[in-house]
C-alpha cells in the first residue's frame, strides 16, 4: 500500500489516493461536472491529467456527462469514471446508468454527498443519494466522510473488481472541501476485464437452424453461423452483419411461408431489439432455442422458454442439407434487397443515346433523398476505420432493413433504446477511438433536439472528427408505423406523439460552432458525406 500524502483536507487526501489506485488498475478516462461538494475529486482528476496519468473531460450537463462516459467505455472497453456533485446532479446520471446496466457497460459513478450531520435537516443540496440508482447498478458503496486517505485504495480496488456494468460510489465529503495535495508515485497499469466462468453448450450442426445476432453479439455469432451451416439473421448493430451466411432481409423472410415456419432451432447472441419478427419467432413453443448470455443485465428470452447458456461450441461439420438451407435464405434476401442500379455508362457513338444517358444520370442526382437512400448512403460511406453510431429513431430500422454485409464498427444505445444521449455517446466513442476515421451519427430530428446540449464544444479539449446526419421529417414519424396511428384522432396524435417542431437546425449548428450542410438531393447528400471538417451537421429533409 502506498503511504498517503497528508494535506489540510481529508477530502482531497482521499480523492488523490482513490484516483491513484484507479490509475494503477487501468482506468484512463474521467468525466467531471462542476460542483462545490465534488471539488476535491474534480481537482484531483485535473492534477492526474496534468501529470499525464488520466484523460479528463469536463461537461456542464450531468446527463450529457453520463452518456459521454458511456461512449468512452463502449469504445475503449475500459471502465470510465463520471464525477458529480450532490443533489439533482446525481439524478441526471440515471438515464446513462440505466443504459449501462442493460447493455453491460463498465461505468464508475462517483457522487459527492453531504456528510451525515447535514442529512435530514433540510440542508442545501442534500437528499438521500445512497441507493438512488436502485437495481440499475451492479454494486454500490455509501462511504462516510473520510478523515484521511485511509481506505481509498481498497475502495478503488473493490470498485473495479469484476466490474461488468455500472457501479456507484456515494462519497460524503466534509469541509474543508479541497487542498493542494502532491500526487503519489503512480505507474499506470492495465485493466483486467471481467470474464465470468461458465461451461459452453456443445451443439451439433443440424438442418433448419438459424443464428440470430442482436446488438453486441460480436463476430462470434458470424463464426457460429458458418460452423452450424445456418442462416445468420444479424441486426445492423450486432457487430456480425457480414459473412457468406448473412440474411439482411430477415424480417420479410421470417413471415414468408417456406422460411420462418420451417425453423426448428435458434441460437441467439446479443440483444435483438429492431424488429417484431425476432421475438415472435422465439415465442414459438415448437422451437428449440439457445440464448448465449452476454454482459447485458437480462438474458434475451421473450418466450421464457429458451435455454440460457454461457457460450456455444460446435462439434462436427455442417449437415448435408445445410448448404441448400443457407442458400435458400441468402438468395431470397439478396433478391428482396435488389434495387434498380444506375445505368452503365453508354459506349454508343450515337449522340442522341449519349444525351439520353446524361439526362438520366442528371435526373438521378436530382432525386429527393428518401429514408432508404439516406440509410444506404451513410452505410456505403462508412468503413472499418470509421465509427457509425445510430440513434433510437426510425432511421435505425430503415438501415436494418437494407444494409448489405459489411464489417464495420456500429454502436447504438439499445440496452433500453432511449432517445436520449445519442450525441454525447457518439462523442465519447469518437474521443476514445484511434486513427483518422470519422465518427458518423445517424439519427432523427427529435433525437438530435433531445441531446442538443451535447453539441457544445469543450474548450481546451480535443475536437473529435464527427458527422451528425439528421433525418429531419419535422417530428416523430416513427409513431406513424404503430397501430395507434390508425386509431387515434389525427390532431391529438400529432400533438402528443408526432410532436412537430420548427427548429432551425442551421441556427442550432451555428450556435454550437458546427458546420451545417443541407442535403435534399442524392447529389447534395453524396457531396455532404464527403465534406471535410471536424464537426459537420448534415440536415437531410425527409417527407413524413
Amino acid at each position: 500500500m502506498t503511504r498517503p500524502r497528508v494535506s489540510g483536507s481529508p477530502a482531497s487526501d482521499f480523492a488523490v489516493a482513490f484516483f491513484a489506485q484507479l490509475t494503477r488498475l487501468g482506468v484512463r478516462d474521467v468525466v467531471v461536472c462542476p460542483g462545490s461538494r465534488s471539488q476535491a475529486l474534480a481537482l484531483a482528476a485535473a492534477e492526474f491529467e496534468r501529470a499525464g496519468l488520466l484523460t479528463l473531460r469536463v461537461r456542464i450537463d450531468e446527463r450529457s456527462a453520463g452518456f459521454l462516459a458511456l461512449g468512452l467505455a463502449r469504445e475503449s472497453g475500459l471502465p470510465a469514471v463520471v464525477v458529480t456533485t450532490s443533489g439533482t446532479a446525481v439524478a441526471n446520471l440515471h438515464p446513462a446508468v440505466l443504459e449501462a446496466s442493460h447493455s453491460g457497460v463498465p461505468l464508475v459513478v462517483v457522487t459527492a454527498d453531504r456528510p451525515a450531520e447535514l442529512l435530514g435537516i433540510g440542508a442545501n443540496q442534500a437528499t438521500v443519494q445512497a441507493g438512488i440508482f436502485g437495481s440499475a447498478v451492479r454494486r454500490e458503496w455509501d462511504v462516510a466522510a473520510p478523515t484521511s486517505a485511509e481506505g481509498a485504495e481498497g475502495l478503488a480496488t473493490d470498485v473495479l473488481a469484476g466490474i461488468a456494468g455500472p457501479v456507484h460510489v456515494n462519497l460524503a465529503l466534509r469541509e474543508p472541501l479541497s487542498a493542494v495535495v502532491p500526487l503519489p508515485d503512480v505507474e499506470p497499469g492495465g485493466f483486467a476485464p471481467h470474464r465470468p466462468a461458465g461451461d459452453p453448450v456443445t451443439l451439433e450442426p443440424g438442418p433448419r437452424t438459424v443464428v440470430v445476432a442482436g446488438t453486441g453479439a460480436g463476430e462470434r455469432a458470424e463464426e457460429v453461423a458458418r460452423q452450424l451451416g445456418a442462416p445468420l439473421l444479424a441486426e445492423v448493430t450486432s457487430g456480425a452483419r457480414f459473412g457468406p451466411n448473412l440474411v439482411a432481409a430477415y424480417r420479410e423472410l421470417l413471415v414468408e411461408p417456406g422460411f420462418g415456419d420451417l425453423i426448428d432451432r435458434v441460437v441467439v447472441f446479443g440483444h435483438p431489439t429492431l424488429s417484431r419478427e425476432i421475438p415472435a419467432l422465439l415465442e414459438r413453443a415448437d422451437l428449440e432455442s439457445f440464448v448465449v448470455r452476454g454482459p447485458e443485465r437480462d438474458a434475451y428470452d421473450p418466450g421464457r422458454s429458451a435455454r440460457i447458456v454461457d457460450g456455444v461450441t460446435v462439434a462436427g461439420e455442417p449437415h448435408p442439407e445445410s448448404r441448400a438451407w443457407v442458400g435458400l435464405w441468402v438468395t431470397a434476401s439478396r433478391t428482396l434487397l435488389a434495387v434498380d442500379e444506375a445505368p452503365a455508362a453508354s459506349l454508343s457513338d450515337d449522340r442522341l443515346e449519349r444525351a439520353a444517358f446524361a439526362r438520366t444520370q442528371l435526373e438521378r442526382l436530382r432525386e429527393p433523398v428518401t429514408r432508404r437512400m439516406l440509410a444506404e448512403a451513410v452505410w456505403a460511406n462508412t468503413w472499418p476505420h470509421d465509427r457509425l453510431v445510430l440513434g433510437a429513431s426510425r432511421l435505425i430500422r430503415d438501415l436494418d432493413r437494407v444494409a448489405p454485409g459489411k464489417k464495420i464498427p456500429v454502436f447504438a444505445n439499445r440496452g433500453l433504446a432511449g432517445i436520449d444521449g445519442t450525441i454525447a455517446t457518439a462523442t465519447g466513442i469518437a474521443l476514445a477511438s484511434t486513427g483518422d476515421g470519422v465518427t458518423r451519427v445517424l439519427l432523427g430530428d427529435l433525437a438530435l433536439l433531445h441531446d442538443a446540449g451535447s453539441l457544445a464544444p469543450a474548450p481546451g479539449e480535443p475536437t473529435p472528427r464527427m458527422q451528425v446526419i439528421v433525418g429531419n421529417d419535422g417530428g416523430g414519424t416513427i409513431f406513424d408505423a404503430l397501430e395507434v396511428a390508425g386509431t387515434a384522432d389525427s390532431a391529438l396524435f400529432d400533438r402528443v406523439l408526432y410532436t412537430p417542431h420548427a427548429v432551425d437546425l442551421a441556427a442550432l449548428a451555428a450556435a454550437y460552432g458546427w458546420q451545417h450542410r443541407r442535403a435534399a438531393t442524392r447529389a447534395e447528400l453524396d457531396d455532404a458525406l464527403s465534406a471535410s471538417g471536424d464537426r459537420v451537421l448534415i440536415e437531410v429533409p425527409l417527407a413524413r
